[in-house]
């Protein structure tokens, strides 16, 4: 069967993903290591994100800020681990000016050194808990539930678009509580709120737990994720929820005054995601023909497409095609207005820019459909019938209006319910010694999947012995379930009593 992509996942799934990011016009590389373009129709998944999920953090409590992209370096040195975490991927500015060299180059002006450096904004921690410090005196001021949306860099030494880029598109929510349960609660919630995001509108299912010791965020005292299974079994962290205890407030002398007249030291929170989920959203839901975007998410759910032909008639079918899209927008899906797009342009093959772009419904309509009544449907969850065609179908108009709202409900629950199925299919339970570990990743494949083992929960240099293990099968241990059944057996790794259970497996 021919696809619309020159290279399948099967042959190459760094390829693939490297084609399906350009055939369907999500980004495209800058002129700086790292940096990407990204193109209207990534964009506006990312704009759709932005508007579902800040729905969310604002309904539960937080409100939005913005502070400056440009950090003093004296408060990082604050916090000594925070700093040594993130000192390697720090871009900073040293100077506020250029003059020519008088070789007709532009640099730096030895007069316009800076008194201070200046961090540009790897996260915000530092700087928006200087603010708390200034706004937080007493127990009343308390809880502060803050986010904004923003970029950030961080110098990645090894970039892929949309996974590990210099500069990318994130949110980043901060709060401060009276006590450490608050605090916990705080981390928790929104972690609860990142993966029911993941599921219901990314349709991408998720396994939300914490982190290992060594995984942590510089400064944390726990650090929470949600990892989603790509289709080539490797895990990708999706969103992070991390437990900062009083080690942030400490260091920015975040105090305040508690009901008893007592000073006490705030306990903070931070948590985000970032646009590493439209990376996400590729690997589990395209195929070889690109891309396919869940209908929540989709800049357009459906996109009409006029059969012109230079011809006298294109103009009444631009019409009959106009008056469509009017009546789907007035129709309701997810309890928004249906998004429907006439695609007006004269170019050919509009239907396979669509298929690539992972439209979840293509209407095309010419003299025929009008003259029949009819229109001609593609849904991108089920492209090819049982014969390897393309199945697209003849729909009576006023059937395909009545259908739109709930043929879109069934490709998300669809995507959803594929994704689901690989996840559960691809974590392999049973394993009880690191030599059973090392067979599963040895004779897996390309696509070896997940494995769930018992650990002891070594810390320090035992975990460190663990890491190191794991390290030479290019493992990691991506967290423990919250889900998980308890512990009933030995550590894999030491035939120590097992504590918990752990998810172990080759990441991005």
């Amino acid at each position: 069967m021919k696809h619309a992509l020159n290279i399948t996942r099967e042959q190459d799934f760094a390829a693939w993903y490297q084609a399906v990011i350009s055939e369907a016009d999500l980004a495209e590389e800058s002129g700086v290591r790292g940096c990407m373009v990204i193109r209207p129709w990534g964009y506006g998944i990312w704009e759709r994100i932005q508007k579902l999920l800040d729905a969310e953090i604002k309904a539960t409590g937080h409100e939005n800020c913005y502070f400056p992209i440009f950090i003093p370096l004296s408060y990082f040195e604050k916090e000594a681990e925070h700093v040594e975490g993130f000192a390697k991927e720090m871009a900073v500015v040293t100077h506020h000016r250029l003059k020519a060299d008088g070789n007709g180059k532009l640099v730096p002006d030895p007069e316009s050194k800076l008194e201070e450096p200046l961090v540009v904004r790897p996260t915000s921690e530092t700087v928006i808990g200087t603010a708390f410090a200034r706004w937080v005196q007493s127990w009343r001021d308390l809880p502060v539930l803050i986010n904004q949306w923003a970029n950030v860099v961080r110098w990645e030494m090894r970039t892929r678009m949309f996974l590990r880029t210099s500069e990318f598109l994130w949110q980043e929510g901060h709060t401060a509580h009276a006590s450490a349960d608050e605090a916990r609660e705080e981390t928790l919630k929104m972690l609860e709120v990142y993966r029911r995001f993941s599921e219901e509108c990314l349709a991408v299912p998720v396994v939300a737990g914490e982190k290992p010791e060594n995984e942590r965020f510089p400064g944390a005292v726990a650090t929470y994720s949600i990892e989603a299974m790509m289709q080539d079994g490797k895990a990708l962290q999706a969103g992070t929820s991390h437990f900062l205890g009083t080690n942030f407030a400490k260091a920015q002398n975040i105090r305040f005054q508690n009901s008893a007249g007592e000073q006490e030291l705030a306990n903070t929170t931070s948590w985000g995601v970032s646009t590493r989920m439209i990376g996400g959203v590729i690997m589990v839901h395209g195929d070889d023909d690109g891309l396919r975007v869940p209908p929540v998410i989709a800049p357009y759910q459906v996109v009409i497409v006029p059969m012109l032909r230079d011809t006298d008639e294109d103009a009444a079918i631009l019409d009959h095609c106009k008056a469509l899209a009017l009546e789907l927008k007035a129709l309701s899906a997810f309890g928004e207005p249906i998004r429907a797009l006439v695609d007006g342009k004269s170019a050919k093959a509009k239907r396979w820019t669509w298929v690539k772009k992972g439209a979840p419904l293509i209407v095309e309509i010419g003299p025929r459909d009008i003259s029949a009544g009819n229109v001609s449907l593609i849904r991108r969850d089920r492209l090819y019938d049982a014969n390897g065609k393309l199945a697209g179908a003849a729909v009576s108009r006023g059937d395909f209006v009545a259908q739109a709202a709930a043929l879109l409900v069934e490709i998300q629950d669809a995507l959803h319910g594929e994704a689901t199925a690989r996840l559960h299919a691809n974590i392999v339970r049973g394993v009880t010694d690191f030599a059973g570990l090392e067979q599963h990743f040895a004779r897996g494949g390309k696509f070896p999947g997940w494995v769930e083992v018992q650990w002891s929960r070594p810390t320090g240099a035992g975990l460190e012995a663990v890491a190191e293990r794991l390290k030479k099968l290019k493992l990691t241990i991506r967290n423990t379930p919250l889900a998980a059944a308890p512990a009933d057996g030995t550590c894999v790794f030491s035939g120590e009593p097992a504590v918990e259970r752990i998810l172990i497996g080759r990441s991005y």
